[in-house]
C-alpha cells in the first residue's frame, strides 16, 4: 500500500506602490526585513544562507525562525527560504527535514510599482494541519499588508507579535 500525502499552498499576492529594488530590499536585507515583518532578522541574501526571523526581541528560543535558510535566490526575482510556523505548531511543521518552504516572486508591473506573490507550501492536507493552514493564511496577508505599509507610508506593522 502506498502512502500518498496531499500538499497544500497558501498563495498571497499584492502590489506595492513601490520600485522592484526597494521591495527586493525590503525582503533581503535584515535591517528592512525588521522595520516591517519581525523586530530581529538575521538575512544573509545569498544560497545557504540564513533567512531568521526573531519575533520576540532578545528571545531565540521562542516564536523565530532560527536554522531556516534560503535555498534559491534569482536576483529580483524570487526569493525561497525554508520556514517554521510558530511555537503552537512547533511539533507539527518545525522539525528540520520537514520544514515548509516560502517562494517569494518580484515582477516589476512599472517604475514604481510591484507585484509580490508569496507561495508558502509544503502544509500536510489534513485534519492536524487545519488550524496551521488558516493561521499562515491570515498571517501572510498580515505580513503583505505591513510591507506594503512600510514602503508606501513608512509604517511597518510588525508581523506575529505574541
Amino acid at each position: 500500500m502506498t502512502n500518498i500525502t496531499n500538499k497544500k499552498a497558501i498563495i498571497k499576492e499584492m502590489t506595492i506602490n513601490a520600485p522592484l529594488n526597494l521591495v527586493w530590499f525590503a525582503w533581503t536585507i535584515s535591517e528592512r526585513v525588521s522595520e516591517w515583518f519581525a523586530p530581529e532578522t538575521v538575512v544573509e541574501p545569498v544560497e545557504g544562507g540564513a533567512y531568521e526571523l526573531y519575533f520576540i526581541p532578545g528571545n531565540s528560543e521562542a516564536m523565530n525562525t532560527k536554522g531556516c535558510k534560503i535555498t534559491k535566490l534569482i536576483d529580483k526575482k524570487e526569493l525561497h527560504f525554508t520556514w517554521k510556523g510558530p511555537d503552537q505548531f512547533e511539533t507539527l511543521m518545525n522539525n528540520e527535514n520537514e520544514l515548509t518552504n516560502v517562494k517569494v516572486s518580484f515582477e516589476s508591473i512599472n517604475d514604481n510599482s510591484t507585484k509580490v506573490i508569496v507561495e508558502h507550501s509544503g502544509f500536510t492536507e489534513n485534519e492536524d494541519w487545519t488550524e496551521a493552514i488558516n493561521w499562515h493564511q491570515m498571517a501572510w496577508s498580515g505580513v503583505l499588508d505591513s510591507l506594503k505599509s512600510a514602503l508606501e507610508k513608512g509604517e511597518g506593522i510588525l508581523c506575529c507579535q505574541p
